[in-house]
């Protein structure tokens, strides 16, 4: 034992050598887009009380640098400039904002690069899933710029000759927002490009361990020509988050907020909301069931699998929680989806051949531990991996678990992490009752090749989306949001910019 530990050790310690160098040799690539201030009214400031805090790589611990840790003071400044700045944004056209939003996504992709190795080095995942995330983020600010162009109103037949109805979209004003670290990038785009778009103003609260792709979109919105106060980003530690989203979502001057997160702290935020009845986002915990059929094709249901479970290294609220695999097939799509697992490369996000990055800290690996030794107690049985990753740190090995049951944690709960706990069922009955059997309805997949029972099990899923026949379902076109536990609204596509938006009547009478 003592010759592993040493092994180990000397592999986190040449681990922390490399990442030492690429930060050196990255950092000079993010130019302006290291800055140690937050980004209010179109300046970029420290926190009133001088205080920061660090912003560490996942991969190694090492500190990249420090923030702003913002108090309530600072966000209240904050929510003043972006009040202030809605009187004007407003009034500004849909080709205006249309026209900026575009100049915004254009200098995104422009340094798509430079924003991944920021991306990879804050969060972890490799740097070819931190590009796709830059490409995929810039994607909505290109698509809610011309859905700017298309917020059109109504004429209603009135009930009386002498009257006219019609009915105006007008934006809800200042919307705050409080985003994740697993998408840094992409959440912040997928809420601040609708909300731009509709001629809502925002504060942003990115995630305290990932605050730097916020403020280096900040920096490029900034160059877009985007007017001061209508983006607002407002960094703090763990320690002061609470208050400070407390304050977002009681303070009257704030119309909306979008929240995306935990089902926890998501119920928090609702019940500080309710004194001043703000409109609100809530994108959820999840719990998807990815179900393979008899009739499915096998390979074809492994590699949804793959792409569903260990992107991001299984830290999204989207990927398969649960696999659930009926019987006829169950053993060979076990060996398979095994097979695939096991060259799965766990290691640095900046290193070319890795495709499992570390998970976000150390906490989250106690986590999938916890989720494990649960699982093996009961008599589940791990596959493959199912222990901490021989880099250290916080490095999991990618885990495939058969023998799992409902009761337990690894199906009852969100594991957010390299785990996939494999569950054997008989009927179609069977499985829609597993799948739905939980407080929480995101996400959910399935895959056969009967279409009678596709139809069928795409209906009774009790989900906000579903994937069939496919592990991937995001898209900047497509509504993303959940049911049940798993929140209210939805984002991206046509439908997301209503949530920034009023519907107004407008009576003409007696002509």
């Amino acid at each position: 034992m003592a010759a592993i530990r040493r092994s180990t050790a000397l592999a986190h310690q040449l681990l922390v050598q490399s990442s030492r160098k690429i930060l050196r040799s990255q950092k000079c690539c993010y130019g302006n887009f290291l800055p140690d201030k937050a980004y209010i009214g179109g300046a970029w400031v420290p926190a009133s009380s001088g205080a920061t805090f660090p912003v560490l790589n996942p991969a190694n611990g090492i500190e990249i640098g420090i923030v702003p840790d913002m108090e309530t003071s600072d966000v209240q400044t904050a929510i003043t400039k972006a009040h202030t700045a809605f009187k004007t944004w407003k009034k500004t056209t849909a080709k205006e904002r249309h026209d900026l939003l575009l100049k915004w996504y254009k200098l995104i992709m422009d340094n798509q690069e430079e924003l991944a190795k920021l991306l990879t080095a804050e969060m972890g995942k490799p740097l070819v899933e931190a590009m796709g995330e830059i490409a995929y983020g810039a994607s909505f600010l290109q698509w809610f710029a011309e859905e700017a162009k298309r917020c059109y109103g109504d004429v209603i037949p009135a009930p009386t000759g002498n009257k006219r109805l019609v009915v105006i979209k007008q934006p809800v004003g200042v919307a705050a927002m409080i985003t994740p670290w697993n998408f840094p990038s992409a959440m912040i785009t997928r809420k601040v490009g609708a909300a731009l778009a509709a001629g809502c103003t925002t504060v942003v609260k990115p995630a305290e361990d990932t605050p730097y792709s916020a403020l280096a979109l900040c920096e490029l919105a900034d160059r877009a020509g985007i007017p001061a106060g209508v983006i607002n980003v407002v960094t703090c530690s763990r320690k002061n988050a609470s208050a400070v989203g407390k304050l977002l979502c009681q303070d009257p001057l704030i119309s909306k907020l979008s929240f995306t997160g935990s089902t926890t702290t998501g119920k928090i935020l609702l019940e500080q909301s309710a004194g001043t009845v703000k409109r609100v986002s809530m994108e959820l915990g999840g719990n998807a069931a990815f179900i393979v059929f008899d009739s499915a094709n096998v390979d074809l249901a492994v590699q949804g699998a793959m792409a569903s479970k260990f992107r991001a290294s299984g830290q999204t609220c989207v990927c398969a929680n649960r696999l659930l695999v009926q019987s006829g097939i169950h053993d060979e799509f076990v060996d398979k989806f095994s097979k695939a697992v096991r060259k799965l490369v766990v290691g640095d996000g900046f290193d070319s051949d890795t495709t499992q990055g570390p998970l976000i800290n150390v906490r989250a690996v106690e986590k999938v531990e916890s989720h494990i030794d649960d699982a093996v107690s009961m008599g589940a049985k791990v596959v493959c991996g199912g222990q901490r990753h021989q880099l250290g740190g916080s490095f999991f090995q990618p885990t495939v678990m058969t023998g799992v049951s409902e009761d337990m944690l690894a199906c009852r709960e969100e594991t957010f992490g390299p785990l996939a706990p494999v569950v054997k069922f008989d009927t179609e009955e069977e499985a829609l009752a597993i799948a739905n059997g939980t407080r929480v309805g995101l996400a959910g997949y399935f895959f056969s090749n009967d279409i009678s029972q596709i139809w069928r099990v795409a209906e009774e899923l009790e989900v906000g989306m579903v994937g069939i026949n496919d592990g991937l379902i995001s898209s900047e076109v497509a509504p993303f949001g959940g049911v049940k536990e798993s929140g209210l609204g939805r984002e991206g596509s046509r439908y997301g910019i209503d949530e920034y938006l009023n519907l107004k009547n407008l009576c003409f009478g007696n002509l």
